[in-house]
């Protein structure tokens, strides 16, 4: 069936479209509602339904015969390990930490917070509270302690899982004294952890209170999973950036087993045994879709990889795992693939490596600048994905869908809405705007399963962020427009729209132009302040490695390629080069922060920021 088709099929009866997916999910109550809709404007998919998430990843491979297929391959260049997990074997280590866990008095319910590198442990520490029906909080190793007081604050987890340190390429990130210092902070106490010792730096225990995750795993009886509610939550994930007030998102286990194992064929077109990589971080939302539980749900292979594009040992090492594994498709960050284009921009390292497996590379997470993806199809020869998504959906909402009959990729694009999304361009008054006028993009509700509908324990704070703009639509806080074909265009978040001189211009539209350069590695424009026009755009550019060019004139020549191509309005006159630009850890460029620098304001150093040391290099290049 055609794209087309089920866009129309999902149109005229929703209810019916998610009732035929909900099928391929194991219930152990199957739910006759499909939607509530009485406490509008939150809703329930399947609200009668029961089931296991852990179950649906796990036991119902091995049971149906496909135990012994690979279900987890680790790879992890820093420590020169891997190691492959078959189905069989992934969950006897599940269910042995999901009987420690349960031995610790953890059950239905309670919240456990997850703070570990990329290992195995931590993927199936995840899949261990699923199995019990608690609720996984994971936060990405290496947040500072005050960041972590705050997430034990908000959720109040009866156990923190961590590892004994993080491995960055040259240093050691000890999560010990970290996780110490946090429970010292926070005001809600946790009275057990467990550690995972890894060998290259082991943690110090503190007696009553700590505990050997390894151990606990060696000596651990193997438990049963515990059915719960479609509604009842699966985990809490914290949007990145929070500090002082945390914004926990909240997945439902219903809507998200469906809509997650759905989209590994339609949106990915990936089979049961085929290798997926989502090359993300367990600490962000597409770790937790795409490298835990849509694989496992589809009965996939994923890909654990604890490294970087470049540096782990070099600019090849994606295409070395890609080649390695046999990897059909991979999901990464723009960020990802301008880090390795900026060390290898003529692709000699993919040129080392057999690629013949590898039909997909999808783009996420940040806007994917054209120059980027033409370069990736040029050197990769796959169709180049780029699709659109938030914390706050789990799952794409718009796309290419691999899985219905790719349709042609327009790069700059991130495709068309997925089957389940109704999204429109609306101008300030909620009405929606004729095709190709830029404004806010938002979704009539409701939204499909697996989108959050609820903060922890904190509705009213839901609906004003995300409801109350638009009445009857989810705010999605990116701007873009949509054009005659119905292919959406996400050019920066709402508040990276500037207004100079009363022109309402996109600076996303802005970098599009600079990274047609073909010196220009990265960039990014952020609106600064100006008495005369109230903002104007300032550029920021990272040159390529192996650039002749003077910087004066590559300067020169990206003031004349925006004045040419978006007009004088722009009035894009100044760019700053640097040698490279301030990125949170998931790789989504800092604009505000830069802004906030330039125009001298306060602002608070991200939670996420990769490497705060740039925003001094930023500060020194201004000067």
């Amino acid at each position: 069936m055609s794209y087309k088709e089920n866009y129309e099929n999902w149109k005229q009866n929703p209810t019916a479209f998610w009732k035929e997916k909900a099928n391929d999910i194991y219930w152990n109550k199957k739910p006759e509602k499909i939607l509530d809709t009485s406490n509008s404007p939150f809703w329930s998919w399947f609200p009668e339904g029961e089931l296991n998430t852990c179950y649906n990843c796990l036991d119902i491979h091995v049971e149906n015969g496909k135990g012994d297929i690979n279900a987890l391959i680790y790879d992890s260049p820093v420590t020169e390990t891997k190691i492959t997990y078959t189905y069989k074997e992934l969950l006897n280590k599940t269910a042995k930490i999901a009987g420690a866990l349960q031995n610790h008095g953890v059950g239905k319910g309670d919240r456990v917070l997850i703070y570990m590198p990329m290992i195995p442990e931590a993927i199936a520490s995840m899949l261990a509270c699923a199995r019990l029906g608690a609720i996984h909080v994971v936060v990405f190793g290496g947040f500072a302690p005050n960041e972590l007081a705050t997430r034990i604050n908000d959720s109040k987890p009866k156990i923190i899982i961590a590892g004994s340190c993080g491995i960055e390429p040259g240093r050691i990130v000890e999560y010990k004294p970290m996780v110490d210092k946090a429970i010292q902070l926070a005001k809600y106490k946790v009275k057990t952890c467990f550690i995972f010792q890894r060998d290259i730096c082991r943690a110090k225990l503190i007696k009553g209170r700590d505990f050997n995750l390894q151990l606990l795993i060696d000596n651990s009886n193997s438990v049963k999973p515990v059915p719960v509610k479609s509604s009842d939550p699966l985990y809490i994930l914290y949007t990145s950036g929070t500090t002082g007030d945390p914004k926990g998102m909240v997945r439902e286990n219903g809507g998200h087993a469906v809509a997650l194992k759905n989209s590994m064929n339609m949106v990915y077109g990936l089979k049961p045994g085929e290798v997926f990589w989502a090359a993300s971080d367990i600490g962000w939302v597409v770790g937790h879709s795409y490298i835990v539980y849509a694989p496992l749900l589809n009965g996939s292979t994923s890909v654990l990889y604890e490294g970087k594009p470049t540096g782990t040992p070099d600019s090849g090492a994606f295409w070395r795992v890609i080649s390695e594994y046999n990897v059909s498709a991979m999901f990464t960050a723009p960020t990802a693939l301008r880090a390795i284009k900026r060390d290898d921009p003529n692709g000699k390292k993919i040129k080392k490596y057999d690629l013949k497996n590898f039909r997909m590379q999808f783009l996420a997470g940040e806007r994917a600048d054209p120059s980027t993806i033409k370069w990736a199809k040029k050197h990769l020869k796959v169709p180049i994905i780029d699709h659109w998504w938030q914390t706050e959906t789990g799952w794409a909402i718009a796309g290419n869908f691999a899985g219905l009959g790719l349709f042609e990729v327009k790069p700059g694009s991130t495709g068309k809405a997925s089957p389940g999304f109704n999204v429109q361009c609306l101008d300030e008054n909620g009405k929606i705007k004729p095709a190709g006028e830029i404004g806010a993009l938002a979704i009539k509700l409701p939204l499909p399963p697996s989108c959050s509908s609820t903060l922890w324990q904190d509705k009213k704070r839901y609906k004003k962020a995300y409801l109350e703009e638009f009445n009857g639509w989810y705010s999605s806080a990116d701007a873009g427009y949509i054009d005659n074909e119905g292919y959406i265009w996400v050019m920066a978040r709402t508040d990276d729209i500037i207004n100079c001189a009363g022109h309402r211009l996109s600076t996303g539209a802005m970098e599009e132009v600079l990274s047609k350069h073909e010196d220009i590695a990265e960039c990014a424009v952020v609106g600064i302040i100006d008495e005369l026009k109230g903002q104007i755009p300032m550029g920021f550019i990272v040159i390529n490695s192996g650039s002749t060019k003077p910087n004066n004139t590559i300067i020169e020549e990206t003031i004349n390629m925006v004045r040419n191509e978006i007009g004088p309005v722009a009035s894009f006159r100044k760019v700053i080069i640097v040698n490279r630009l301030p990125k949170t850890r998931s790789g989504k460029i800092l604009r505000s922060t830069i802004s906030s620098i330039v125009d001298k304001k306060p602002y608070k150093i991200p939670a996420t920021i990769d490497d705060e040391a740039i925003l001094d290099e930023i500060k020194d290049a201004l000067k």
